[in-house]
């Protein structure tokens, strides 16, 4: 097995590796990063940690594994934005107007990375509302980066905690969004890659909006090839680079859903 410190460290493409050749189980990932998430708790990437349900979604992963079906990004961990509603989780747009919502359904990124099998660890902090370019929140605190020289830095925003979480190294992909730098600025700040996605490349239901007519999604990851990685699943894609084959109806609502 691979040592949990070493965990923490892998991007997507060392984790499937790791995950293929049996060096590791998604569980052992999960739970190594569940710690990881626990002893940076004072910095605030997180706002709902989904401990319970993310070793779920991994002992499941394993199992399927194990028959024999494995995709590209099978139990691998991801976090999202608190915009992308969850379904049994809170969702707050980083705001206490929010508190005790609960959506009875699933973004449709959220539902696309869980069909691929990946593991939701939680939802991560943001800008109130996702207005901020510098990542500060009032109502839950703002995530902080304690760089070189200990001196606490603003994460960038709005999509701080995504980028926090993954450059402390609680997991290796985290989904954003992005209207004028939400996602670009966070990943400058923390060294990260972050992808602003063009307009419709993702689908925007089940996302709160900041500026509906603006609005992006993407991910923030520490190589292209992750965000590359994700982008297969959300749009799709099979390992090979061809689209899944959908009814007509489902491809003309699909693209409805991203205006």
């Amino acid at each position: 097995m691979t040592a949990p410190q070493q965990l923490h460290e892998m991007g997507v493409a060392a984790l499937g590796r790791a995950l293929a050749g049996g060096a590791t189980s998604s569980e052992e990932v999960v739970r190594a990063l569940l710690a990881r998430i626990e002893a940076q708790r004072a910095l605030g990437a997180f706002l709902h940690v989904d401990a319970e349900g993310a070793l779920a979604g991994a002992r499941a992963a394993d199992a399927q594994r194990a028959r024999g079906d494995a995709g590209r990004l099978l139990g691998v961990p991801i976090a999202h934005k608190d915009v992308f509603v969850t379904a049994g989780m809170p969702t707050t747009a980083g705001s206490k107007m929010l508190a005790g919502y609960a959506s009875p359904f699933d973004a449709t990124v959220v539902a696309r990375a869980a069909a691929a099998g990946m593991v939701c660890l939680g939802k991560t902090n943001l800008s109130e509302f996702a207005y901020s370019g510098l990542g500060l929140n009032p109502c839950f605190g703002t995530p902080v980066f304690a760089h070189e020289g200990g001196h606490d830095r603003a994460p960038g925003g709005s999509s701080s905690g995504a980028a926090l979480a993954v450059a402390l190294g609680c997991g290796p992909l985290a989904m954003g969004t992005d209207t004028a730098g939400s996602v670009r600025i966070p990943a400058a700040f923390n060294g990260l890659v972050g992808y602003r996605a063009s307009r419709g490349r993702y689908c925007l239901q089940g996302v709160f909006a900041l500026a509906p007519s603006l609005d992006t999604l993407g991910p923030l990851a520490l190589s292209v090839g992750d965000c590359m990685a994700l982008d297969r699943v959300l749009r799709g894609l099979t390992d090979d680079g061809h689209a899944n084959a959908s009814p007509a109806a489902d491809l003309r609502n699909q693209v409805f859903c991203t205006d």
